[in-house]
């Protein structure tokens, strides 16, 4: 009977080969935890995002409220103190999360003089602050020259709150860079689940087609709206 041993280096590829797949098996789980909650929520908030403007969905927990308000004498001469202002006179519990100026320009139409040369119209400067956290929103818009300012109180419910998560909107930058670690995860998990799927199965030749066939599909939904 003749024993014929396994050749050192082929015998070394495999165990790495085996190690590299460990590896990776392990990573994509750590990291598929990692992101579960924020995919979660992202998930069913993003199905909402998707569908609200084909099937005509309006947030169902949303309520907006619209007034002016009276600016003191003398008026705020900056955003800075506009901000300062506004937080002490609507009683908020910091200043606002992020603000606007829009310089004053020419509008496009013009009041025609006697002698028949126009006279551009100008349009003033405008503020824009912006208040609150995703739960609730306060705007306040601001014409340089007004004696008063337009304030829009949004509060939001549940699904309104998980969609301005979604989006990001009015939150800080630690929350922004939370994100950033999920949008790597997803990245890492694709990689590693194409991976995965490579060394673990024999026969590819289905799933190459698959896969083909979703990157097909995918670029071309992406790339007909550019078209129109």
């Amino acid at each position: 009977m003749t024993v014929t041993a396994a050749m050192p280096g082929k015998a070394g590829k495999v165990n790495r080969r085996l190690s590299f797949v460990r590896w990776v098996r392990k990573t994509h789980g750590w990291f598929g935890l990692w992101g579960a909650l924020l995919g979660l929520l992202f998930g069913f908030s993003g199905i909402w995002l998707n569908h609200r403007s084909t099937m005509k969905l309006s947030l169902p927990d949303q309520q907006q409220i619209n007034a002016q308000l009276q600016l003191p004498d003398p008026r705020p001469q900056t955003i800075e103190a506009m901000g300062a202002w506004l937080q002490q006179s609507l009683k908020l519990d910091r200043g606002p999360n992020n603000t606007r100026v829009e310089r004053a320009r020419p509008v496009a139409w013009g009041e025609r003089g006697g002698d028949g040369n126009a006279r551009p119209l100008q349009q003033p400067e405008r503020w824009v602050l912006n208040f609150g956290g995703p739960n609730h929103l306060v705007q306040a818009e601001y014409w340089v020259g007004n004696r008063s300012l337009s304030v829009r109180t949004t509060r939001n419910g549940f699904v309104a709150t998980l969609t301005n998560l979604h989006k990001g909107t009015t939150m800080p930058v630690p929350w922004i860079l939370l994100i950033d670690t999920l949008a790597g995860s997803m990245i890492f998990l694709s990689i590693s689940g194409v991976i995965l799927w490579w060394e673990t199965h024999r026969k590819r030749a289905v799933g190459i087609t698959i896969f083909a066939v979703a990157v097909a599909t995918t670029v071309a939904l992406a790339v007909s709206p550019l078209r129109l």
